[in-house]
């Protein structure tokens, strides 16, 4: 089984962020000490996901127009006994998230049992609103039973937003017979609007370089609108995308698709979207591990960057016929786009090369060479560790934000740095522990 384990995740990056103390517990926005989760019960207390009544704001689980936060790795509770602590859920407000309005998905609470067994795993994949009633839903991979005879069950579960959020169990994603190729387990959902026609619909992994394409509306009861024979695909491992990316830019969204494992150096290429579905091969990228799309020099055609280990390489227009190429001298793995200045041009962030996430701003010309660290170096262990969990716009002043989860020993804290015209501010404006979802 090809899961993505919440320790495989959180290793990307070695990153830091100003949150821990040598010795201490983490330090909230207020400066005070918490100690292990183990010990006390942490955080704000908890206050009612407010309800909404649908938007077309991404990752907007409860429709009141405002992004939440997933959190796919916790801190264990002491009792635990190293089972999967679940999925945090942190909403959104006019102001950005509030960590009060928290909520924690377990498989025992809210995953959908086969064969009387509750799954173990509980890993979140993507979100969109896939029956599109303005609630955005979350696509989650788990680990059904299966004793290695014949075709394995479908391990992928659809989590559906509502006016409070994602309270229901979850559904089976139901891939039709005539969908499936092989005899691998279905993985790496990968959401976005594939055909053109306004729905979301979910590509899934088949066997070997194929996938199958759901088409949506979907059911509440996880049953695409319709799903022919799968896909033949330039590569094996479709790519989850935070935003989905039209490079020929003619209404359906595109799949970034790599050839091997998305832990080791692979060569991306594009399946471009049509009526069909992600069905041409588009744009070959160069080898890499962590791809971005954005538009770099503020301009109409869509770019792409790759973290090769040692730089970054840029296609800028990379769904034009002559895109030009550049290289940048920064090191790293991981890369997140979004506009951090507020000047209508893509930034990056780049994150697993160095102590501190670093950030380039984009210009009239492209990417700025300098190298200037995201956030501020902190007063900290130097054995921290730090990943980018999301860069997006949660307090809606159209500046990008960046949260960073680190974690020490059997701490953790997760900080929100608010994006300014001139980069992130210098201290985060948010700062909470995951230990807060086990209370």
């Amino acid at each position: 089984m090809r899961y993505r384990r919440r320790a495989a995740r959180a290793a990307g990056a070695g990153l830091c962020c100003a949150l821990l103390a040598a010795g201490c517990g983490l330090l909230t926005a207020d400066g005070a000490h918490v100690r292990s989760a183990a010990r006390h019960t942490v955080g704000p207390p908890p206050r009612p996901v407010p309800h909404g009544k649908g938007s077309d704001t991404a990752d907007d689980f409860n429709g009141d127009g405002h992004p939440d936060l997933v959190l796919d790795a916790l801190l264990n509770p002491a009792d635990s006994h190293d089972d999967d602590p679940g999925i945090g859920i942190v909403y959104g407000t006019e102001h950005g998230l509030d960590p009060a309005v928290r909520q924690l998905l377990t498989p025992a609470r809210h995953a959908a049992a086969t064969k009387g067994v509750v799954p173990a795993v509980f890993d979140a994949e993507a979100a969109c609103d896939l029956d599109g009633d303005g609630f955005t839903d979350l696509v989650v991979s788990t680990d059904p039973p299966y004793d290695g005879q014949g075709r394995p069950p479908v391990p992928v579960q659809i989590l559906f937003g509502s006016p409070a959020g994602l309270t229901a169990r979850a559904v089976k994603l139901r891939i039709p017979d005539r969908a499936r190729f092989g005899n691998e387990w279905p993985d790496r959902p990968v959401c976005g609007d594939f055909d053109g026609d306004g729905a979301q619909d979910l590509a899934v992994t088949a066997s070997g370089p194929r996938s199958s394409f759901l088409r949506g509306p979907f059911t509440r009861q996880g049953a695409p609108k319709a799903a022919g024979a799968p896909l033949d695909m330039p590569g094996t491992v479709p790519v989850s995308l935070p935003i989905p990316v039209d490079v020929d830019r003619d209404g359906a969204d595109d799949l970034l698709v790599r050839s091997g494992t998305t832990t080791l150096a692979a060569r991306g290429r594009l399946a471009l979207g049509g009526a069909r579905g992600p069905a041409t091969a588009g744009a070959t990228l160069p080898a890499g591990f962590g791809t971005a799309f954005g538009r770099f020099d503020g301009g109409t055609s869509v770019d792409a960057v790759v973290a090769t280990g040692d730089r970054l390489a840029v296609r800028y227009g990379v769904g034009t016929a002559a895109p030009r190429t550049a290289s940048v001298a920064v090191a790293g793995r991981s890369v997140a786009a979004a506009d951090v200045t507020g000047d209508g041009r893509t930034d990056l962030v780049v994150s697993g090369g160095s102590p501190l996430p670093v950030l380039l701003t984009g210009s009239p010309t492209g990417l700025r060479t300098g190298r200037e660290p995201a956030v501020q170096a902190p007063d900290m262990p130097a054995r921290a560790h730090s990943t980018v969990v999301r860069l997006a716009d949660f307090d809606h002043d159209g500046r990008a934000d960046l949260v960073l989860r680190t974690v020490y020993g059997t701490r953790d804290a997760v900080t929100v740095h608010r994006g300014t015209a001139t980069g992130f501010a210098a201290g985060p404006a948010l700062t909470f522990t995951t230990a807060a979802f086990s209370e």
